[in-house]
């Protein structure tokens, strides 16, 4: 079987001491490719290192996450920018909003969403959109700018079966993770309803690790973990959701 962990931070000091293992581990499970999206200026050094020390398996993203959003975001967007104008990356992201932890910069998170949306139509290459109690609001972003071209990934998806299908009408994917096996999570109810053509897999490590390990540390071996859900779900063999998933992360970031 072949994965593809579309969204993993593997650069931070959660992996410092054995990402090397971590790394081989995820490759022996079949996880090929692993995906790694941006936060901002303090940790774009960290993922671009690790980007080149496991360049068979891991592709890095550029973009400035919502939570990081505060009074020196235009600074950051300029290094946004300036990474974008220097190489090639798989996506802009993570982006977005997130009206959880502070709602205090609003006004520049949907700046700071807007614009790099606009850069990704520029570059030609998808957005990894994180929405977390701002679904909704995310949806009507991407379609008040969906010309047609724009293209990307409500990454965690956890929403419910109309927003799922919104965002599938738009020509989006769900990224799904750990959040499947959460008992009380309702997803598995969405998944058994919206199908496979627009579903990709992600991990959040090291966040949102799924049921039997949850409270520890997630990292893209468990990939497959979410993969056996998905596959549970749709009364289909693992594997057949492996390569669907995989040729859809591929379409998608032109792998």
């Amino acid at each position: 079987m072949n994965f593809v962990d579309s969204h993993a931070h593997i650069y931070l000091d959660d992996f410092k001491d054995d990402l090397d293992k971590v790394i081989e581990t995820a490759n022996k499970k079949g996880i090929s490719t692993i995906l790694m999206p941006a936060i901002d200026s303090s940790t774009h050094v960290a993922m671009l290192q690790t980007e080149q020390a496991y360049s068979d398996s891991c592709r890095s993203m550029m973009g400035l996450h919502p939570c990081s959003v505060k009074d020196d975001y235009q600074k950051e967007l300029a290094q946004v920018l300036d990474y974008l104008s220097r190489r090639k990356f798989v996506a802009i992201g993570e982006i977005g909003l997130d009206f959880y932890w502070d709602v205090s910069f609003q006004g520049q998170q949907y700046d700071t969403f807007q614009r790099q949306i606009g850069w990704a139509l520029s570059y030609d290459i998808p957005v990894v959109i994180h929405s977390r109690n701002a679904v909704d609001e995310c949806i009507q972003v991407v379609q008040d700018h969906q010309d047609g071209n724009l293209k990307g990934v409500f990454h965690c998806f956890s929403g419910t079966i109309d927003q799922a299908r919104k965002i599938i009408e738009l020509g989006f994917y769900l990224g799904i993770g750990g959040v499947l096996t959460y008992k009380n999570s309702g997803l598995d109810k969405v998944m058994s309803e919206i199908g496979l053509a627009n579903v990709i897999l992600e991990t959040d490590a090291p966040y949102l690790t799924p049921v039997p390990f949850r409270g520890k540390r997630n990292e893209p071996g468990h990939i497959t973990i979410v993969g056996e859900k998905l596959a549970e779900i749709n009364n289909i063999p693992v594997n057949e959701i492996a390569n669907i998933t995989t040729q859809n992360a591929q379409k998608l970031f032109g792998l």
